[in-house]
This record gives structure tokens, sequence and C-alpha cells, in this order.
């Protein structure tokens, strides 16, 4: 996936895509963003919870680097909200309005 890692500055206008209306398009980027990162907060908690101590003694607890390399590989990744933005301006969003399509049918 080509996103980039940093925040851009971005014509607005350009978000709309095909809702013309920003507010509508930045909802549904929104919504797709905590999607994302719901899927990667439970994948990140999977991959740590084999490292998790049974133990409550905090003398036992050391550093591991392989649970390290885990944390820093998804702190590099994209942010949520980029890779949403991306997607939508892909068309790889499906959105609908049930509000719109109440008014259309009547």
């Amino acid at each position: 996936m080509a996103v980039e890692n940093t925040t851009v500055t971005r014509d607005i206008r350009l978000l709309e895509g095909d809702t013309d209306n920003v507010y509508e398009a930045i909802s549904i980027i929104s919504k797709r963003a905590n999607q994302i990162a719901l899927n990667v907060k439970e994948e990140l908690n999977g991959k740590l919870s084999e490292f998790a101590s049974t133990g409550d003694n905090l003398e036992e607890i050391f550093e591991n680097r392989e649970q390290i390399e885990i944390s820093r590989h998804y702190e590099r990744q994209p942010k949520a909200t980029l890779i949403a933005i991306h997607e939508f301006q892909e068309g790889k969003v499906y959105h609908r309005n049930p509000s719109k399509d109440q008014t259309t049918e009547k």
C-alpha cells in the first residue's frame, strides 16, 4: 500500500469524491479510520498477548527484544486516518447514505 507515513496538507475539496459534500466525506473517512484502528489494535493485542506475564511481581518483568520489535513495527505503520483517506480517494470504501436513499425512493 502506497500510503505516506506523515501528514500532508490536502485540498479538502478533493476529499468530496462522489459524495459532493465535504462533511459527509469526512464522516465516511473517520468511520473507516476507526474500523482500521480497531483492527490494528486487535491484531497488536493478539501478538502482544503472547508476552503477557502471569505473575504479579514487578521484579519479574523484563525487556523482551521480540516484543519491542513488534511494537516498533506497528509504530512505523501509517496512521489509520491516512490509510482511510487513501482508500477513500482510490474508491475502495463502500458507503451509502440511508437518508439520501429514502428521498430518492419517494
